[in-house]
């Protein structure tokens, strides 16, 4: 995968997040994905998994959104490390920011898998 390819791929996994859109979201991952939060001792693997998790938190949040991405692709070993900010809504209205970075392992045209490392509270939670 070229360099614009990795950067396309994790944009498109970040546009479905902020959208709400599990189907999209889940076109970027292996069968058997492992996505972890690091610094919360979080993994999961497979798309029931992860996609449980994302629809608790799109239930628990007005809002999520991703933005002012720093991308550092490496094409020969299919890796991708993204930083970036998020902004999460509130169900009463209230704003949380937090920086963010994500490492990205690709296999074949999806992320084999997904390692988070999250500043401030976990808001990806294995189970609720």
């Amino acid at each position: 995968m070229t360099t614009e390819e990795m950067i396309t791929l994790v944009e498109r996994y970040f546009t479905a997040v902020d959208a709400e859109n599990l189907p999209a979201l889940l076109g970027t991952l292996s069968p058997d994905c492992v996505f972890t939060v690091e610094t919360h001792g979080v993994r999961l693997q497979g798309c029931a998994e992860i996609g449980g998790m994302f629809e608790r938190l799109w239930r628990d949040h007005k809002a999520v959104r991703h933005h002012e991405f720093t991308h550092v692709p490496d094409p020969a070993s299919g890796r991708i490390a993204s930083r970036f900010q998020v902004e999460n809504t509130e169900l009463d209205g209230s704003l949380t920011r937090k920086s963010n970075c994500n490492f990205f392992a690709i296999g074949g045209d999806r992320f084999a898998s997904i390692a988070v490392y999250m500043a401030g509270p976990n808001t990806l939670e294995a189970s609720k």
